[in-house]
């Protein structure tokens, strides 16, 4: 028991340097799967809207956001000004979010419809909570971008820095296990697989708003568990990057990089095997 009470009293001691106003993260997520729902309604049953309806939800939305906002703004005028600025992204960010379901429909033969893209696939989740993320992190809003990726990382498996930079017609298939790190740029139409890391060569605070993180050009592939490292190594347009490749280094355009290695088939041959009585 005396322990508890000595373990009570540290966390007691943190809290008091801890600060107060934490952002709700319960009400950032509900924040995150209504707005999710106002862009693409056909995620829920009896979606049919009308344009006041999709008003209506819209000014929902920023009253969840000034309350979100509420704990990070030093006045309220300060507040609205942010909420203004986000909202006028959205109609930007929502036509590149339907660019982003045509890769998936382009680029996946299972993929029949923009329907089955928003309620399946854990890619396009991801991305669309990059996209919000993305801009919050431009309006220079803390810790709000960083919680909205994490949202997407814990259900979908894939972990994209808000601060990257990311093209229009983004394809991830599959999707769990890919890492894109915050200094990442990613050009136009490309697609990367499962297991995929955009990553840095080292990891140290000195490295803090240093680019990092490799430079993906247009129209490149790069299939599952490739790792790609470094704030210098630039992947060419037109690049193809096979299963399994670590990479450090640039590569030219129109480059293809695989991994080698051996493997054997045959036929099974009974007196191959030995079972123990």
């Amino acid at each position: 028991m005396e322990q508890v009470i000595g373990l009570s009293k540290k966390i007691y001691s943190r809290l008091q340097t801890t600060d107060k106003n934490a952002v709700d993260t319960e009400l950032l997520a509900t924040f995150i799967d209504d707005l999710f729902f106002v862009l693409f309604p056909e995620r829920r049953a009896n979606f049919v809207l009308s344009e006041n309806d999709i008003q209506a939800h819209f000014s929902n939305l920023q009253c969840q956001l000034k309350k979100v906002f509420a704990v990070m703004c030093k006045s309220e005028s300060e507040c609205q000004k942010k909420i203004s600025e986000f909202f006028s992204t959205l109609d930007q960010v929502y036509e590149t979010l339907l660019l982003d379901i045509q890769s998936f429909i382009e680029n996946d033969p299972a993929a029949k419809s923009l329907n089955e893209v928003v309620l399946c696939y854990p890619g396009f989740k991801a991305i669309f909570c990059y996209r919000i993320a993305h801009v919050f992190y431009q309006l220079e809003i803390p810790l709000i971008p960083r919680l909205i990726t994490e949202l997407a990382h814990s259900k979908t498996g894939i972990d994209i820095h808000p601060g990257a930079k990311i093209g229009k017609y983004f394809f991830i298939d599959h999707g769990t296990g890919v890492v894109i790190g915050e200094t990442t740029v990613v050009g136009d139409h490309v697609k990367i697989y499962q297991g995929v890391t955009l990553g840095a060569l080292s990891v140290h605070v000195n490295l803090k708003g240093i680019k990092r993180h490799p430079t993906i050009e247009n129209n490149v592939v790069i299939y599952s568990n490739a790792t790609v490292l470094g704030g210098e190594t630039i992947i060419g347009e037109g690049s193809i990057i096979g299963g399994n490749v670590w990479l450090t280094k640039s590569t030219e355009k129109n480059s293809v990089v695989y991994h080698k290695s051996e493997v054997k088939t045959g036929v099974k041959n009974t007196q191959d095997f030995h079972f123990e009585k």
